[in-house]
C-alpha cells in the first residue's frame, strides 16, 4: 500500500517545497480521513500528496527533518511491528 503524509504543521525548506511538520499520519489520498480514522479537517491536519510516507519516518526519511513524532496507530496500518526490537543479541544463553 503506499499512502501519502498528512501533519499537523508545514514548513518550506530552501529550495521552497512544502514539508510536513509536527505530528504526521498516513493518508490515503481520495479519502477524507487518515489510515487511524482521524478526519482532516476536523483535526486541521494538512495534506501532503507529494511526499511519500516513507520519507517522513524519522530513522530514515529525507523529509523527517521537523517531524516531530508519528502516529502508532498509522504506523501499524502500514506495517510497522511493534515487537521490533534496536538490539540484537549476540551470544544467548544456552
Amino acid at each position: 500500500m503506499r499512502a501519502s503524509v498528512a501533519a499537523t504543521d508545514s514548513w518550506r525548506d530552501p529550495d521552497g517545497i512544502r514539508s510536513p511538520a509536527g505530528e504526521v499520519h498516513a493518508w490515503l489520498p481520495g479519502t477524507n480521513q487518515t489510515l487511524c480514522g482521524t478526519p482532516l479537517r476536523k483535526a486541521r491536519l494538512g495534506r501532503f500528496p507529494h511526499i511519500d510516507w516513507r520519507d517522513v519516518q524519522p530513522a530514515t526519511g529525507r523529509d523527517a527533518d521537523r517531524v516531530a513524532s508519528v502516529c502508532r496507530k498509522c504506523a501499524a496500518g502500514m506495517g510497522q511491528r511493534r515487537d521490533e526490537k534496536p538490539w540484537k543479541r549476540i551470544d544467548p544463553r544456552p
